[in-house]
């Protein structure tokens, strides 16, 4: 099992770039590099390439909508040039009030555009032929008819660093899970109950992974979640309220919230509809008072050594193979130290 991060950069990029350096030398794996509508990803994935050796360099996600197929291709061979075959590209559908009100594109078909963008991408990195793609989304070059007739098919000029490479998909419903096992090389889920996780999404994965190809390997997971180590932490888990209840509650619209869905597919149907009713009132700490307890130690992993070991061979069972980790010190302890702790137990 790997140890990845999400990168928080707060207090500045450039502090959290050598906070990472940092870490990576305590034995972090991965650092997830988030894009909402801040700074741009592909940036700070840049920066981190100059500032680290190994640990390896995700988007955690570059939104499907908002770049053509072949420039996300070229974003990601580009940091992987940078920082010597360390890119691992992340891609989501983010949401529409992000990709319709923040970017100005219609938010449609976010299964066949991802299923086409991950060809697209594997044919520019292969670099076998000059790049073309007849899809129901995409077509390149353009069709006659289209545009003004003089596009032709290019290989991209650079010589990509390795012909392939990892996709990881993050995705939630039934119908884009079993995508992600059929074509990604590893899945992000978010909100990840180990527990409940095969009931949720067990017949998805399944099916998806029913129609992989034989040229990918098994599906890697990424999922985990706050980690506070000593005998009275319990309290931490109330780090993770406004969280959750953001994603819960606030992240889209009545009828449309993806976190909300699946949040009732865990079997709080009754606390999901508490809490959006709260957060979208402008209720927001009464939101995050209403998330069950139960729900925030199922995602955490908070209690002392003994606990923690437990909780990271849950996650293991559930087929996690990098726990994505938020790690919070306590007493002496520093971020490096506990994800020194966890490495020490994962290896």
């Amino acid at each position: 099992m790997q140890i990845s991060m999400q990168l928080s950069y707060s207090g500045g990029f450039k502090e959290a770039a050598d906070t990472v350096a940092e870490l990576e030398r305590a034995g972090l794996d991965l650092v997830w590099v988030a894009e909402a509508y801040g700074f741009d990803g592909a940036s700070l994935m840049g920066y981190l390439a100059a500032k680290t050796e190994t640990v390896q360099i995700a988007s955690g996600i570059l939104p499907i909508y908002t770049r053509t197929p072949t420039l996300i291709a070229m974003t990601a061979a580009g940091v992987d040039a940078l920082s010597d075959g360390r890119c691992h590209l992340g891609l989501g559908a983010s949401g529409p009030q992000v990709i319709e009100g923040f970017h100005g594109v219609r938010y449609d078909a976010q299964l066949g555009r991802t299923r086409e963008i991950v060809e697209i991408c594997r044919k520019v990195w292969a670099r076998e032929d000059k790049l073309t793609h007849d899809g129901r989304y995409y077509h390149l070059p353009l069709p006659d008819g289209e545009g003004t007739g003089l596009g032709k098919p290019l290989k991209i000029i650079a010589h990509p660093v390795r012909p392939r490479i990892p996709v990881w998909i993050a995705s939630l419903g039934p119908k884009n899970v079993a995508l992600t096992a059929e074509i990604a090389d590893g899945w992000m889920p978010i909100l990840f109950d180990p527990g409940k996780a095969n009931d949720v999404w067990g017949d998805d994965l399944a099916a998806g992974r029913a129609k992989r190809a034989d040229d990918l390997d098994d599906l890697w997971i990424t999922a985990g979640g706050l980690v506070a180590i000593g005998d009275d932490v319990k309290g931490f888990l109330d780090f993770v309220r406004p969280m959750v209840a953001l994603y819960v509650g606030g992240m889209g619209a009545r009828g449309k919230n993806f976190y909300n869905s699946l949040f009732q597919r865990y079997g709080y149907e009754a606390e999901a509809k508490e809490i959006q009713d709260l957060y979208l009132d402008g209720k927001k700490k009464e939101a995050a008072a209403a998330v069950p307890t139960e729900f925030l130690e199922a995602i955490s992993l908070c209690g002392p050594e003994g606990y923690v070991k437990e909780r990271i061979a849950d996650f293991a069972a559930a087929g996690v193979t990098h726990l994505n980790v938020i790690p919070v010190p306590t007493g002496d302890q520093t971020q490096a130290s506990v994800v020194s702790m966890l490495k020490e137990w994962t290896s």
